[in-house]
């Protein structure tokens, strides 16, 4: 019952999040899931990929009423979606069944990694400059493929790298946004069945796991976060959204710094 309580209490977190700053849950979901795994007492060579799998897994549902909010608003550009979804899928499953040959102290050393970048970047409201225009097919194959890639390894929706992409093309930024949620949805999808895949074959996982995914947390954080997520979107028209964004990097910061003590 305390790790049912602690599932909702971070699906409740990360909603709010998600709703308020427009970040994906995962960049919260994953380091706290690890955490919580532990105490459980999974199999360590085994909490990464769970984490990863059930964070990609819970942004399938919370992507899907994040689009529905933008394309209400007309901010989803769906030829660029039509474009870049074939390179995602390909870059996220390949991501994901290169994850599940990978070390646990790999994953948690690029997670880290990532967790400093993107808690810089959002510390420093680091933005590129519009330069050029949306690549044709290749270009857009090849950055679906990174962009998936990437979420894959991190359990990320993959807002943190296709937002600044489509900026750097001269999308507009609310567009960019929307259109990013909609991308999201694609990601979770084939991370999903490719972590699911992947664990079918994995051995001493706990009961009431479907591959990597921890069907447990999966509805607690999924039930949770779909009830706060709209919450998060009203009060970010009513709260300072950059005092937010600094604040939400330095507790990306602690995560990454406590992640990064347990691997020594």
């Amino acid at each position: 019952m305390t790790f049912w309580l602690l599932y909702l209490l971070l699906g409740l977190f990360a909603g709010i999040l998600a709703g308020l700053l427009g970040v994906g849950g995962g960049l919260i979901i994953v380091p706290v899931l690890m955490f919580i795994f532990a105490a459980q007492h999974f199999p360590e060579a085994s909490i990464i990929h769970m984490a990863l799998g059930t964070s990609l897994a819970s942004i399938m549902f919370t992507s899907l009423s994040s689009m529905r909010a933008h394309h209400a608003h007309g901010a989803v550009n769906w030829q660029i979606v039509r474009n870049i979804t074939p390179g995602i899928v390909t870059g996220t499953l390949l991501g994901s069944v290169l994850a599940a040959h990978l070390s646990a102290y790999f994953l948690k050393v690029f997670f880290v990694a990532f967790l400093f970048y993107v808690a810089t970047q959002m510390l420093l409201n680091i933005k590129p400059r519009p330069a050029r225009a949306l690549p044709r097919w290749a270009g857009m194959f090849a950055a679906g493929n990174i962009i998936g890639g990437v979420s894959s390894l991190v359990g990320i929706g993959g807002g943190t790298l296709s937002v600044p992409f489509m900026t750097w093309c001269n999308v507009k930024m609310h567009q960019a946004i929307g259109t990013s949620a909609a991308i999201g949805f694609p990601i979770a999808v084939a991370g999903a069945v490719g972590y699911v895949a992947t664990g079918l074959s994995a051995t001493d996982l706990p009961h009431d796991s479907l591959g990597y995914v921890y069907l447990p947390a999966l509805a607690g954080v999924v039930l949770a976060s779909m009830i706060t997520a709209p919450w998060g979107a009203k009060l970010a028209h009513r709260l300072p959204v950059t005092l937010l964004k600094r604040l939400f990097a330095l507790l990306l910061y602690s995560l990454a710094a406590r992640m990064a003590w347990s691997l020594f």
